[in-house]
Formats: structure tokens, sequence, C-alpha cells
């Protein structure tokens, strides 16, 4: 068998791209897409499980190896009647193709329960990420994280030596939104639609896609602000109406005060605030969005009472509608501000040919269909991100 050398994961040739920070542990390090400053603003533990899920992340480096090993210590979703998310997939890109993918079946079990936010963990066994047969040439190694998963780095290793990545003159885009951008249901975390967006524009992805905390938060807005990006794009609405989380009142000074702390450290960069998909059960009829088995299969069913959208109930019609309107109050003096209405990305027509499963949230398919609308109505060469 092949000999195989450790390789650093802190300090060392190994960038680790798409997250904040690397928190250090006892045994490694896990990624974090959220700053610690941030993450000590909420005592939930849904929260911090999702911040600390890499959507987005890979390591990155350049090796003529043939063979490499990643130790991980995993920690996998199980939701209330010990419903487990399927084993999330660790992908290789080998100079930007596709080239394998696995599983690590073995790690630690988190059980949450999404309506209180409690959550209790069961310890389990580390577990090795393996690919061999690669290429015996020098090469731009990405090997993408499951996005569903925390992840703790333990080792990496090589039968060649590691070098840091190719610098890459692509723009860096940052991209904020909830469970549907984070894509923590699905099984591949380059097939998600932000990862297809990226790699169709030709951009590299920071993905802060938050599942259940797209929220207006304003430590989130600081994270934008302080994070450097060449373009922003802010996809809101879907967790605030179904979590019934805000009225009328205080989304609207809510979304002023998010931009104006993101403007503070990126005053010129193009930003893109982005309505909701279209969600049949939301459209209406207001929050909160409830699991349901009504049908027989599990979805989701707002609850709220339409009659009190005049009193400030949100829908996220009622979303777009003020999302419109400040984006072009705002873009009258701020030309690199911009507003694209989700239902663009998926709206009736797809909702008849591609339904959302669980009434909420799309199949992969859809999450493709998304990214590639995405890439050609935002960030394309003269689109709004990148005119």
């Amino acid at each position: 068998m092949t000999e195989l050398t450790p390789v650093p994961l802190d300090g060392g040739p190994v960038a680790v791209l798409g997250a904040l920070e690397l928190e250090r542990t006892a045994a490694g390090l896990r990624p974090q897409r959220l700053p610690a400053r941030a993450r000590a603003q909420v005592d939930d533990a849904h929260f911090q499980m999702v911040v600390a899920q890499p959507a987005g992340v890979r390591l990155a480096f350049r090796t003529a190896a043939t063979v490499l090993e990643l130790d991980v210590r995993a920690t996998k979703t199980v939701l209330p009647g010990d419903a487990a998310f399927p084993d999330g997939r660790y992908e290789l890109l080998v100079d930007g193709a596709p080239a394998g993918w696995t599983v690590v079946r073995d790690g630690d079990r988190i059980h949450v329960d999404p309506a209180t936010g409690q959550a209790r963990t069961v310890p389990g066994r580390p577990g090795t990420v393996r690919f061999d047969g690669l290429p015996d040439r020098l090469k731009d190694i990405e090997l993408w994280l499951p996005q569903g998963e925390m992840t703790e780095l333990l080792a990496l290793r090589s039968d060649a030596p590691v070098k840091p990545p190719t610098p890459s003159r692509q723009p860096l885009w940052l991209h904020h939104g909830s469970s549907i951008s984070h894509g923590a249901d699905q099984l591949s975390p380059t097939g998600i639609w932000p990862s297809v967006a990226a790699a169709r524009a030709g951009v590299r992805l920071v993905n802060l896609g938050l599942a259940g905390h797209c929220m207006l938060d304003p430590f989130t807005a600081r994270a934008i602000r302080d994070t450097p990006a060449d373009l922003i794009s802010i996809k809101v609405g879907i967790n605030i109406v179904g979590t019934d989380g805000m009225r009328l009142r205080v989304l609207t000074p809510s979304v002023h005060g998010f931009l104006d702390t993101v403007r503070e450290g990126h005053p010129d960069t193009p930003l893109l605030v982005v309505s909701p998909i279209l969600c049949p059960e939301a459209e209406e009829r207001p929050g909160p969005l409830v699991p349901s088995w009504e049908s027989g299969s599990f979805g989701f069913r707002a609850l709220g009472d339409p009659a009190e959208v005049p009193a400030g109930r949100l829908t996220l019609q009622v979303v777009r509608t003020e999302l419109a309107r400040i984006v072009a109050e705002r873009a009258a003096q701020d030309p690199q501000l911009h507003y694209l209405d989700g239902r663009t990305l998926y709206g009736e027509k797809d909702a008849a040919e591609l339904p959302l499963p669980d009434a909420l949230h799309p199949d992969a398919a859809t999450h493709r269909l998304i990214g590639e609308r995405f890439a050609e109505l935002a960030l394309r060469p003269g689109g709004p991100l990148r005119g």
C-alpha cells in the first residue's frame, strides 16, 4: 500500500474556502460560516448546528497525489421520529471537473427538535474519506464538504507533496439566504443552486445560506460587511414568513438596517436583493409554516389567517412588494443596488412541472434549474451583479 504523508490543515498549504472562521477544537478544526462573535449572540442549538454545517466549504490545494485521505468527525442530523437525512457527500473536483464522491457512515448524531431548538448529541466515531486512482500529474484539487453535516477536520494525508492552490482571478460572490440556499436536505454540495450558479458563471462562492435563520439578523449583516466580496446577494423572506417572525412594521426598517450595515463595508459593491421563490402554501396565507402529515406524506402547512394581512401579517406576496419598493427607493442614491423577483427563478409554470416535494424545498432538479437561471439573470456579464 502506498505510504501517505500527513498534510497540515492549519497554517499549511491547504486553503479552506467558503468558511468565515476555522474554530480550533480539541482534535482538529471546524469550519464555521459565521464568526464566533456572531455565534455567541444566539442561544439556539439549531442555529449553532446550521452555522457549522459547511455549505459551500471546500479544501483547495495543488498536488500530483494519486491518493488522498481525510479524517473527519461528522455530526449527522436526526429529526423527531428518528428521521435521519441521508449521509452527506464529500465531492472531489480535479481541475474543476467532477472526479468522484464518497460518504462517511460513522459520526456523532445530533437529535434536533426544530420546534423548540433543543438538541442532544449521541457521540459516534470519526471516519475517513478516501480518494484513489487520481491522475498522476500536478493538478488543482477541491474537496467539497457535505452541506448538511457539521464536519470537524482531523487530518489530511497524501502520497505526494501538497502546494497552495493556483491563485484564482474569479470574482468572489457572497450569498446569504435560507434553507433553499443552504441545501441541507440535498445530497450533493456542488448540486445545490448557489454552487450550480457559481460554477456556471465562473465565480468563487461563499455560501451563507442558513437553514431557518435568514432573519435579517444584525450580526449576519456585520459578518457580510466585514467579509471581502466582489459580488453580494441577499435572498430573504421565506424564513421570516415561515416563523411568523415579523410584521410589516418591523420588516421594513430591518431590511433598511441590514442594507445599511452591509454598505458600511461594501459601499460600491454590486448588491442584489432577491425575494422568495414561489411557495404556493405561503403566497397569500401568513405563517407560521409548520410540519404536517395531513396529506399522508411529510410537508409544510401555513397556519396564519389571510384576514390579518391588512393588519401587518406577512405573506410572500407582501414581502416581495415591500422588498421591491425598498430597493427601488434606495437605488435612486445607490446605483449598484438591484432587485430580483424570486419567481423568475421558480414560478407558477415551474411549480406545475416541478412541484416542491414538501411544499417548501426544491428537489435536486429544481436546484439545478434555479442555479442555472440565477447565473443567467444575475451573474452573466452585463447582469445586475456583473454589469
